[in-house]
């Protein structure tokens, strides 16, 4: 995030032709998977639509679905451990309200994850830009054109959403399960929109499960289907 110069970036549609591009520059011909996070899930799903041909496989983390108005709960916090709260400085308080997992070892992990990816993405993207974007739903919903829609896609899928994410929810997802008949479904509970933070093993178990099925999928799509 932040390292991509954002040139004449105006909208969503913007972002998507930028993305075709370094596809067709770079991988005209290959075949690839596609990984998606929120916004990028929300993307990822238009490129696959576009690329059918080319993509084997789909992970969507967290993913946008609605660019407008989303189904999602209040936030909530779930655990609330006393000594977490008495050994946070007072002027810290008010932010704790904030954390899902009020532990000192869920505290340490999502320092560390605002340190390390968080906090030097926000400081490398163009704000300006991407502001104008996020506050405007008609900028940041993809054109009929280019937005997956009610598109069917039989690519294997692996949706992986949190069940306390405030920010795009799990449940939209829900409307999608019948246009991806390949897909795998799963709501992690006590995880937000930061997800995988509490349940790092289940996540990977979850993807390194799935790995396999893209190849299985290549080989199914070069066998000629006879008769019908």
């Amino acid at each position: 995030m932040g390292a991509t110069p954002a040139g004449n970036i105006q909208n969503s549609d913007d972002i998507f032709l930028r993305l075709t591009h370094f596809i067709d520059t770079a991988s005209a011909t290959s075949r690839f998977l596609i990984v998606g996070t929120s916004l990028g899930a929300y993307l990822g799903r238009a490129l696959t639509n576009k690329y059918s041909e080319q993509v084997d496989g789909l992970l969507l983390r967290v993913p946008l679905i609605r660019a407008g108005k989303r189904d999602f709960d209040p936030f909530q916090r779930l655990l609330l451990e006393l000594f977490a709260m008495a050994a946070t400085p007072e002027t810290q308080q008010a932010l704790l309200e904030t954390i899902l997992i009020q532990t000192p070892e869920y505290i340490s992990k999502l320092q560390t994850k605002f340190d390390q990816a968080v906090s030097p993405a926000l400081k490398a993207a163009d704000n300006v830009i991407l502001d104008r974007i996020r506050s405007d739903e008609l900028r940041y919903r993809l054109s009929p054109q280019y937005d997956a829609g009610n598109n069917k896609s039989h690519d294997p899928t692996l949706v992986l959403t949190a069940r306390q994410d405030d920010a795009v929810g799990h449940r939209d997802w829900l409307s999608l399960l019948e246009l991806c008949p390949r897909s795998t479904y799963a709501i992690l509970d006590r995880a937000t929109h930061v997800m995988p933070l509490d349940d790092q093993a289940v996540f990977e178990a979850l993807v390194k499960k799935r790995l396999s099925r893209p190849l299985e999928w290549q080989e199914t799509r070069a066998v000629p289907v006879i008769g019908h």
